[in-house]
């Protein structure tokens, strides 16, 4: 028997298994809080995130650690 391969998932659907916006799934790749296990650099330059369970429960925890709310403004406190 082989082994069944593991379901992946786009970075829009890894954003909607999250309960997060596709937007901030991006600005968390971009900053590096967040690497999928899977990664396909295109002959265009971008960069093709592929998403597995794994990754998107790595997503979740990092959902919950993140404080929401309006961020301070500089200078204030």
């Amino acid at each position: 028997m082989t082994k069944p391969k593991p379901k992946i998932y786009s970075t829009r659907q890894a954003a909607d298994k999250m309960r997060v916006s596709f937007r901030t799934l991006n600005r968390w790749l971009a900053d590096g809080r967040i690497k999928p296990s899977t990664a396909i650099k295109m002959p265009t330059g971008r960069t093709l995130w592929l998403w597995t369970k794994a990754d998107i429960a790595q997503g979740r925890r990092l959902k919950d650690e993140i404080r929401p709310g309006p961020k301070p403004k500089a200078g204030r406190r």
